[in-house]
C-alpha cells in the first residue's frame, strides 16, 4: 500500500513524502480500515517536525484521525462489521491507504453524517466538547479563551452556547470580531488596542470568569489571569506564541488562581467509557442537527501532501484541510 511518511524530522512541506508499506494485518481485537478522508491537524505538523509533545521513530509514519470504511477484522472482534464506516481519533498512522486500530478505539459513524465531516469529528470537536465539559461550569457560569476565532475556539464558543455557558473570546485582530459575529459567535472582543479590558469588562458586565482556556502562552496567559474572578482556574491548552506561561505572582495569590493544562488525549484515554459515550452521544446529535457545522476548506489527493501541509498554513483559513485516499 502507500503511505505517507518522513525519513526526517521538519517542515511537512519538505520531508512527507509517499512511500510503499506493507499491507497491515489486523491482529487479536484489531481491525484493518481503508482511509478515505483525513484531515490535516497542527498537532499532525508538529509531530512531522518532531516539536510534539509524542516524537516517532524514524522514518516515520504520519496523521492521527480519520474516517474510514472496516477491511478486516482480527480474531475476537465482534463490535463492528466489515463494510462499516468508522472513525479514529487516536492512532498514529492514519495518513495511508491502510491502518489498523483496536476495534475498541474506532467510532461507528451515523448514516446522516458526511465523510468530510466524520472525517474530524474526533481531535477537534471532541476536543472542545470534552473541554468544556472538564472545566466543571455550569449554564450561566461565564468562560474566557483567547484565539477564539481559531478552530478549537469557535467550538468551544458554540458547544458553550448550546450548554447555556457564556464565553467570552479574546482575538487579536478587531478584524476577528466581525469574522466570529458573521458566523454568529458574540461576545468577542480585539486586543489589537490598548484598553480591552475595558471592552472586555463590558461584556462580562460584572460577572467574572469561573475558568480560563489559554492557546497562546506568554503574556496572554496573564492576561486571561486578569479577567478571573477569585478562586478561578486557567488551563493551558496550547502554547502557540510561547512554551512559557508570564504569570502574575500577585494574582496567584490574592485570587487563588489554580493553572492547570488540558492534553485532549490524555483526557480521552483516561475518561471512562459512561462519561465517552456520553459525550459522542451528544457530539453526533449537535453535528447530525446542523447545530455545529464543520467547515472544508479544501481536499487534497495524499499524493499532493505537501501542498496539502502549505495550504493548512495558510493565514485566515476557515475550514479544514482534507487528504483524500
Amino acid at each position: 500500500m502507500h503511505a505517507l511518511t518522513h525519513a526526517t524530522f521538519g517542515e511537512a512541506t519538505d520531508v512527507l513524502e509517499v512511500t510503499d508499506r506493507p499491507l497491515p494485518e489486523p491482529g487479536q481485537g484489531e481491525v484493518r480500515v481503508r482511509t478515505v478522508l483525513s484531515p490535516i491537524h497542527n498537532h499532525d505538523l508538529w509531530t512531522i517536525r518532531g516539536t510534539y509533545g509524542f516524537k516517532p521513530e524514524l522514518p516515520a509514519a504520519s496523521g492521527t484521525e480519520a474516517v474510514g470504511v472496516v477491511d478486516a477484522l482480527g480474531e475476537g472482534v465482534t463490535s463492528l462489521e466489515v463494510g462499516q464506516r468508522v472513525v479514529s481519533g487516536g492512532t498514529f498512522g492514519v495518513w495511508a491507504e491502510y491502518f489498523v486500530a483496536k476495534a475498541a478505539g474506532l467510532i461507528p459513524v451515523p448514516d446522516g453524517i458526511a465523510d468530510e465531516t466524520a472525517a474530524q469529528l474526533i481531535s477537534m470537536p471532541f476536543s472542545a466538547l470534552s473541554l468544556i465539559d472538564h472545566l466543571g461550569v455550569e449554564s450561566g457560569d461565564w468562560i474566557v479563551q483567547n484565539t477564539a476565532n481559531g478552530a478549537v475556539g469557535r467550538l468551544v464558543a458554540q458547544f458553550g452556547a448550546l450548554r447555556g455557558v457564556r464565553v467570552l473570546g479574546l482575538v487579536r485582530r478587531d478584524a476577528g470580531v466581525d469574522e466570529l459575529a458573521s458566523v454568529g459567535i458574540r461576545d468577542v472582543v480585539s486586543t489589537e488596542h490598548d484598553g480591552w479590558q475595558d471592552a472586555a469588562a463590558a461584556v462580562l458586565g460584572g460577572a467574572s470568569p469561573k475558568a480560563a482556556v489559554d492557546s497562546v502562552g506568554g503574556r496572554s496567559a496573564g492576561d486571561l489571569v486578569g479577567l478571573l474572578g477569585e478562586g478561578g482556574t486557567l488551563w493551558s491548552f496550547g502554547a502557540m506564541g510561547s512554551g512559557d506561561l508570564q504569570i502574575s505572582s500577585g494574582a496567584l495569590i490574592f485570587k487563588d488562581i489554580t493553572v492547570k493544562g488540558f492534553w485532549g488525549s490524555r483526557v480521552s484515554k483516561e475518561m471512562d467509557a459512561a462519561k465517552r459515550g456520553t459525550l459522542f452521544a451528544e457530539l453526533f446529535e449537535r453535528v447530525g442537527s446542523g447545530q455545529i457545522e464543520l467547515p472544508v476548506e479544501a481536499v487534497f489527493s495524499f499524493e499532493d501532501a505537501r501542498a496539502a501541509a502549505a495550504a493548512s498554513d495558510t493565514p485566515g483559513r476557515v475550514g479544514k484541510i482534507l487528504l483524500r485516499f
